[in-house]
C-alpha cells in the first residue's frame, strides 16, 4: 500500500534543512495564550550556543554527554535525561527523552524510540541522532508539526548503545572492524533471546539494560540505526515453516503495517527509496525488505521488540560505508532529517485506548489484539489499562479478553491519523469485572 507519505515525498514537512531562522522572542509568544516561563527565557538566551555547540564532527563519549547535559538543562521542562544502564567497561548508556511530559507516561501519549550506534563501528547513527535532538528541541514552538509531534508523542533517543566499541574503533573504516562488538567480543544484535530458536547467548550488559528499558515502558514504535547498507529491513529477522521461512521470507502478522513502516522511511529519505543498494549485485525495491529474505538473524533487537515488548521495531541500514568520514555528516543528516520525523508520526497509527472494569479501573494484562492477526505473545494492556495497536486504514474486528470473562468484541473503522497525532481512541468496559486494588 502506498502511504501519504510515499505521495509527498518531494515535500517533507519538517521544513527546510538549511540554516535556522534567527531567534526572537516573540517566536515564544506566538500563541498569543502562552507566557514565557523562566525556563522557557533561560531556553532562548541559550539556544545560540546550544546550536554551535553541535558540530557535524563525531562526538566521543565524554563530548556526548556533555552534550545531552547542556540540552537537558537549557530546555528541562521538555527533556529528560538519564542513563538505563552501564557498558561493560562502564560507561553510562544515556537516553533523551522530549515531550511535553519527558519525565514519565502519560495515559493516551504513545512511547517511540531510536537507537543508534549498537554496533560501535557503525556511527552515522549516532551522529544524526544528536542532530535530530537538536532539531526538535530548536524547533519547538516555533514549527507548528515538530510543536505538535512533541506534545502528543514521548521520544526517547538512545544516541549509543555500545559506547564500548565506538571507543575500540581508532581507525575508522568503511568495512567491518573490531569495533562492532561489545568490550566482551559479543554482537550486540545477536545477543537477544529469539522467538523461534534456542540461541543461548549470553545476556550482556548493554543488552540486559535494553531488555529492562523496553520491559519498563509502553514502546509502540521503534527503529534501530546501523551502517553498512542502504535499506530498511523489517521484522522477521528469523523464522520457521509458520512464518513462510522455507519461501525465503518470514512473514509477521503484521507485515502490511511493517512494509508501510519500512517504506514510510525510505521513500522520505533522499535515495534510499531507489533500492540501488551500495553496489550492483545487491538491490532493494523500494529501499526495503524483509529481514529473513536478506539473511536470517538469531537474536536480533527488531524480533524481540515486536514478539515480547510489543512494540515495532524496524532496522534501518543508512550508509554503505560503515564509518564515513566527518565530513559527509552533513549530508547524512539532510539525506535523513524528513525520514527520521515522518517515521515517528507513525506511532500515532492504529487504534489505542483503556481497558476498565464496572468502576473504571484500569484492567492490566488484558488481551487486546485484532481478529486474525494473534501475536506470538498475546499483546497486554500495561499498568493503566492501555493498549495500542498499529493498523493500516481499513474494518477490522477487535478483541478484548480478560481471562474467565467473555471477550468484547468491536468492529472499528480506521483512517490514517497521523496527521492528527493521534489513533483512533476506544475504550473497553468489562461490566461483570471488579479489580481490586490493595
Amino acid at each position: 500500500m502506498e502511504s501519504a507519505s510515499v505521495r509527498g515525498r518531494a515535500r517533507p514537512a519538517t521544513g527546510d534543512s538549511g540554516s535556522r531562522p534567527a531567534v526572537r522572542l516573540q517566536l515564544w509568544r506566538s500563541d498569543g495564550t502562552m507566557r514565557a516561563a523562566a525556563g522557557d527565557v533561560v531556553g532562548i538566551l541559550c539556544l545560540v550556543s546550544v546550536a554551535a555547540a553541535l558540530d557535524f564532527k563525531y562526538h566521543h563519549a565524554e563530548e556526548l554527554e556533555a552534550y545531552l547535559k547542556r540540552v537537558h538543562a537549557t530546555y528541562p521542562s521538555l527533556t529528560h535525561l538519564h542513563s538505563i544502564g552501564r557498558s561493560v567497561e562502564g560507561r553510562d548508556l544515556w537516553v533523551l527523552v522530549l515531550g511535553r511530559f519527558p519525565t514519565q507516561h502519560k495515559i493516551g501519549i504513545p512511547e517511540f524510540k531510536y537507537v543508534a550506534n549498537m554496533h560501535g563501528d557503525e556511527t552515522v547513527g549516532r551522529e544524526i541522532l544528536l542532530h535530530l535532538i537538536d532539531f526538535l528541541v530548536t524547533s519547538y514552538r516555533r514549527d507548528p508539526l515538530i510543536t505538535r509531534l512533541l506534545n502528543n508523542t514521548r521520544i526517547h533517543i538512545m544516541p549509543t548503545m555500545n559506547p564500548d566499541g565506538f571507543e575500540a574503533t581508532k581507525v575508522p573504516d568503511c568495512y567491518y572492524t573490531r569495533g562492532r562488538y561489545n568490550k566482551n567480543g559479543e554482537d550486540l544484535n545477536r545477543n537477544f533471546p529469539d522467538a523461534f530458536e534456542r540461541n543461548n547467548a549470553s545476556i550482556q550488559p548493554e543488552t540486559q539494560a535494553v531488555m529492562n528499558w523496553i520491559k519498563n515502558e509502553t514502546f509502540v514504535l521503534s527503529a534501530n540505526l546501523h551502517g553498512g547498507a542502504l535499506v530498511a529491513s523489517y521484522t522477521f529477522d528469523n523464522g520457521n515453516s509458520a512464518t513462510g521461512s522455507l519461501e525465503g521470507y518470514s512473514r509477521s502478522p503484521d507485515d502490511d503495517v511493517f512494509i508501510h513502516l519500512a517504506k514510510t522511511y525510505s521513500f522520505n529519505h533522499a535515495s534510499m527509496y531507489k533500492g540501488t543498494g551500495c553496489d550492483n549485485r545487491q538491490t532493494f525495491p523500494d529501499g526495503i525488505t524483509n529481514g529473513y529474505s536478506w539473511y536470517q538473524l538469531e537474536g536480533g533487537m527488531q524480533d524481540y521488540n515486536y514478539v515480547w515488548g510489543q512494540c515495532f521495531e524496524i532496522t534501518l541500514e543508512l550508509s554503505c560505508c560503515k564509518y564515513p568520514p566527518a565530513d559527509q555528516l552533513e549530508k547524512f543528516w539532510r539525506d535523513n532529517k524528513a525520514a527520521l520525523i515522518e517515521y515517528i508520526k507513525q506511532v500515532h497509527l492504529g487504534i489505542k485506548g483503556q481497558v476498565t472494569d464496572k468502576n473504571g479501573n484500569p484492567i492490566p494484562n488484558a488481551i487486546v489484539e485484532v481478529q486474525g492477526r494473534p501475536h506470538v505473545c498475546p499483546y497486554r494492556t500495561n499498568e493503566q489499562g492501555e493498549y495500542f495497536l498499529l493498523l493500516l486504514p481499513g474494518t477490522y474486528v477487535i478483541n478484548a479478553t480478560v481471562p474467565g470473562f467473555k471477550s468484547i468484541l468491536k468492529t472499528v473503522e480506521i483512517h490514517n491519523n497521523t496527521g492528527n497525532f493521534s489513533a483512533l481512541k476506544h475504550d473497553f468496559t468489562f461490566p461483570e469485572v471488579s479489580i481490586s486494588w490493595e
